[in-house]
């Protein structure tokens, strides 16, 4: 069994920046794709980015490209999720999401394994 633990949220104004950490508690970390998702009030969930289990390939939402990286660390058992330039639009709760299929599946909100708790953002104008 694998416990995701989301961290990093808060409110920020409109251009700012926070950096979400998602932390895993399950062996063999590395041969996850990991992914975030978020969901904002009464929109369905979507996903934002997703990575493979080395880090050598990364996804992004539109929505996102240019202003969102996704990392990890695998020897830490942490995937991250840095947001710049951050728009009231980016307001949602995320999710961290760990999966056993590829980044590219993961990314198209496939095949999801294991999910976080959540973390919310809140952007303000």
């Amino acid at each position: 069994q694998v416990q995701l633990v989301e961290s990093g949220g808060g409110l920020v104004q409109a251009g700012g920046s926070l950096r979400l950490s998602c932390a895993s508690s399950g062996r063999a970390f590395s041969m996850y794709a990991m992914g975030w998702f978020r969901q904002a009030p009464g929109k369905e969930r979507e996903s934002v980015a997703a990575i493979s289990g080395s880090g050598g390939s990364t996804y992004y939402a539109d929505s996102v490209k240019g202003r969102f990286t996704i990392s990890r660390d695998n020897s830490k058992n942490t995937v991250y999720l840095q947001m710049n330039s951050l728009k009231p639009e980016d307001t949602a709760v995320y999710y961290c999401a760990a999966s056993f299929s590829s980044a590219g599946v993961v990314i198209q909100g496939g095949r999801i394994n294991y999910w976080g708790q959540g973390t919310q953002v809140t952007v303000s104008s």
